[in-house]
This record gives C-alpha cells, structure tokens and sequence, in this order.
C-alpha cells in the first residue's frame, strides 16, 4: 500500500510516497530513494519501490527539493540542481523513515539512481545509520562530466557564462535557465546526449507531463566541483552495490567502473547491457531491480 507523505528539510517541505512492506507484521527494513539530476520520482521510481515492497522492504520516495511535487526554502528559485542540499535531503528522508512506526530504525538502507546514485554512496560514507547502498548508473566525476557535457557546437562552455549568472543573482536577477535536453547543438542544454533527449521526451510524455525540461544554470556550476568517487573507500563497512550500464556514455560506465575498484568490501557490482538509461525499462529493469531488491534483502532483512 502507498501512501503521501511529506516532511521538512531545512524550510523546504518535500513530499513524496511511502511503501508499506508487503505481509508485515511489525516493524520492517526501509529503503530511502530519489531520483536523479533533474528528473522526478513519477519516471520510473514507483516500479523499482513496488519491487522492494513486494519483497518485505518499507521504502521511503520523495522528490527532490524544487522539483516534482517538493517545495524550496525561502528564497531559492525552482528547478535548481545542488548536490549537497540533496544529500542532506536524503538524511533528513532518513530520519523521516526511522520516526514512522512502520520502520525498523536500525534497518535502513538507500538507493539512488544517476546524479542520486552518486548521494547514495556520499551518504553511505558519512552517515552510519545507513546499512546497506545500492547506486545503479552512477555520476562519478563532475570534473570528467562536465567536460563531456557542458559544450555548445562541440565546444567546452568556459566558466565566464558561470560567473555572469552568478553576478547577476547576487543584484537580483532571476537566475538563468537552460533547458535539461534538446536537439540544437547551438544551444547549451544540461544533458545533450541522444539517449537523454528520448529518455526525457519519453518520460515526459508518458509518465510526468508537468517536468518542466529547464534547470538553473547554476546547476551546471554545481556539478562541476563535485567529485562523489572521492567518497567511496570511506563507505565501509556499510555493504555497497554498484550497477553499471556497460555502454553508458552519459556519466561514464568506464568511470563508475574504475570508481568501484576504490571502495572496499563488501561490495558487488553488476554489469548490464546498454546505456545510462538501460537500467528503467525491459530486461534492464528487471536485472537492475532484482539485484538492488536482493543486495537489501540480503543486508537489511537476512543480516
């Protein structure tokens, strides 16, 4: 059964589902999810908490602040993409999961998927309440990303456009937006590949009509300076799964694989075919889910 729920982080109100654990009987383990850069909880992320209830695992969902059906903080414009506002996010999820009576506070696990792939194993490594991470096509590097995204005409966006926006915002104009994908190789957008362009399109159509395809400018600024890999050796002993796309031209399945050989055990990582984006539908989806379903199971619940 899913329920709304909605909590405070910070003056920003986030809502999102809850999951009850399919045939309990008390308290259960409780998994804690949100979506990747940009997108929002209704692509994709009720199929993968359906799979997790249905296996005996609570599941926390929400949408990250300014995006989806989530507010701000005062102040803070909407559809801003801040990486360590979202970790916190995810902590303040963390401790909403824990206060319900439905949750086994000790038993929490966290998944992310993409851009939250990368929080998941951030807040694996500097919050001990954690018991058990799952990341399925993880950003890795903002360093490497950037460089293969932030381009017009095939050319890396130099960091002037950056400070512009930034200098204008501290005088009170609005904050300049891009959209997240598109087709003109003029026009700088967030996520140029291909695969983006149809993933969103598709998603969009499909799943959530009001994604509104704009992020802050300042997003791309974000996620420049923000290197999660960094992270990894300092997640155990908290057990780790990594789900790698082995065609992923997006966030770098190469990276993420490379990325992996850092953290120690315990840890799996699984291989699927495709790109970024293989893990949300088909057989991808079924691999994806299943491994992240059993690695909780196997940490959270048989533990």
């Amino acid at each position: 059964m899913r329920h709304d729920i909605e909590f405070d982080a910070e003056g920003a109100l986030l809502r999102g589902w809850f999951y009850e654990a399919h045939g309990a009987t008390g308290p259960s383990p409780c998994v804690v999810m949100a979506h990747g850069w940009t997108s929002t909880k209704r692509m994709y992320l009720d199929k993968f908490a359906e799979v997790f209830a249905q296996a005996g695992l609570a599941v926390v969902v929400f949408d990250n602040r300014g995006w989806g059906d989530s507010g701000t903080a005062p102040g803070k414009p909407r559809h801003e993409v801040d990486p360590w506002e979202q970790i916190r996010d995810y902590q303040h999820a963390i401790t909403h999961a824990q206060n319900r009576p439905e949750v086994d506070p000790e038993r929490i696990g966290v998944w992310g998927t993409s851009f939250s792939a990368a929080h998941a194993f951030v807040v694996a490594a500097i919050d001990r309440r954690v018991k058990a991470v799952s990341g399925q096509a993880p950003f890795i590097s903002g360093r490497a990303t950037y460089a293969n995204l932030a381009r017009v005409n095939n050319l890396v966006v130099g960091p002037e456009v950056f400070t512009a926006d930034r200098r204008a915002r501290a005088l009170g104009e609005p904050p300049v937006t891009v959209p997240v994908v598109g087709s003109d190789p003029s026009e700088l957008v967030g996520l140029p590949t291909p695969d983006s362009y149809e993933y969103f399109t598709h998603a969009r159509a499909e799943l959530d009509p009001d994604w509104p395809n704009e992020v802050t400018l300042r997003s791309l600024d974000n996620f420049y300076g923000y290197e999660p890999a960094r992270y990894l050796p300092d997640v155990t002993p908290t057990p780790l799964l990594m789900i790698v796309g082995r065609e992923d031209g997006l966030t770098g399945g190469n990276l993420a694989a490379s990325a992996y050989q850092t953290a120690s055990e315990p840890k799996k990582i699984v291989l699927l075919p495709g790109g970024h984006f293989a893990a949300y539908t088909g057989d991808g989806f079924t691999l994806a889910s299943q491994a992240s379903r059993d690695w909780f199971l196997e940490h959270l619940v048989a533990a």
